[in-house]
């Protein structure tokens, strides 16, 4: 990890110069045209029990950065160390199909769509005692008590295990996603934008019981999403993700506060204020996203970035601590004074 000390002692999940490449086929014998970087050497590292946030702009990577770290994306490169309580200190890319089968017992995902992630043609009993059922964990009378408890815990009755998703909200449906994380009592569990199906009532309702859960079941969360009041709420430490890279890693109130990347202070200048009497500056980035399979020389974002100089364009920058546990991967961020959600320059309407 680029000029980063890693605290191995509380480390539950590193990630070491993680990279996933699309390979791009034209022609009618699929020539190899180039790739699409979807992810471009990240490193980042989440401790036991806390919850790390992944943002960005649709596009940035982040999905690709949860499925890849749970391998069900093989990775072009780089390393995924974790920390599983049976196996010890691993690396998920160099594990064989058994030892991989064993890890996934300690690593879970939540889907984004609790409609299209629930198989139709399965009752809950079925859905959530699937990966007890697979791993030999419960059969019979156990199987159907350990899902009735599942369901006790994320707030939904033991006797809708009957019953098909069809017959549940959007809501309802990602608590019964959350108990088939739950199920075989996981470390790790990757959040793939949990609440952006919901309603906003809903999804405070969501965020709530994935709290409390962690706290009940000792979890470490990787919370992807896009919404920076959701992440800010639930997040320990956030990572902002650009075009595939890291721009910046910090604990939540200091990267909401004092921001050291351009693109996470323009990120930042979005999210609304609780007072309407209140208006923020809005910074408004021009120009389009860098395109992942042909991305710009230097940094990525220095075609949009309002404080880019010619060494933005020349070189690019790697992820280095600027602060205690606060990364930026910019040339001029020791220069620059950035402004934050709290420190807004806003302009009062009474």
């Amino acid at each position: 990890m680029a000029e980063q000390t890693v605290p191995q002692d509380n480390v539950l999940l590193e990630v070491n110069n993680l990279k996933k490449y699309f390979p791009i086929r034209k022609g009618f014998f699929r020539s190899l045209a180039g790739y699409v970087k979807a992810v471009d050497g990240v490193n980042f590292f989440i401790r036991e029990g806390e919850t790390m946030g992944l943002v960005g702009e649709s596009g940035c990577g982040k999905t690709t950065t949860g499925r890849v770290i749970l391998r069900a994306y093989e990775p072009t490169a780089g390393e995924v160390w974790f920390k599983d309580r049976t196996l010890g200190r691993v690396n998920i890319p160099d594990l064989d199909k058994q030892e991989l089968k064993s890890i996934r017992r300690n690593m879970q995902m939540i889907f984004q769509d609790p409609y299209s992630s629930l198989n139709p043609r399965m009752t809950l009993l079925q859905i959530v005692g699937e990966p007890l059922l697979v791993n030999g964990v419960a059969r019979g009378s156990a199987l159907k008590d350990r899902v009735a408890e599942l369901l006790r815990v994320v707030g939904l009755r033991p006797e809708y295990m009957i019953r098909y998703p069809h017959a549940f909200s959007g809501g309802q449906r990602q608590r019964i996603g959350v108990a088939r994380a739950l199920a075989l009592n996981p470390q790790l569990i990757v959040c793939d934008e949990p609440v952006s199906a919901l309603d906003v009532s809903v999804q405070a309702q969501v965020l709530n019981l994935l709290q409390d859960l962690q706290s009940e079941f000792d979890l470490t969360y990787l919370f992807v999403a896009h919404d920076l009041s959701v992440v800010e709420h639930i997040s320990d430490r956030v990572s902002v993700m650009y075009v595939g890279k890291l721009a910046e890693v910090a604990e939540t109130e200091e990267l909401f506060g004092l921001p050291l990347h351009p693109y996470t202070e323009a990120l930042m200048s979005a999210v609304p204020k609780a007072d309407p009497r209140y208006r923020a500056e809005r910074i408004i980035l021009e120009g389009d996203v860098a395109d992942p399979a042909n991305p710009p020389s230097g940094c990525y974002f220095h075609p949009r970035c309002r404080y880019a100089v010619d060494v933005c364009k020349q070189q690019e920058p790697q992820l280095r601590e600027l602060r205690d546990d606060h990364y930026v991967s910019c040339h001029r961020a020791e220069e620059l004074s950035l402004v934050g959600v709290t420190e807004s320059v806003i302009t009062y309407h009474g």
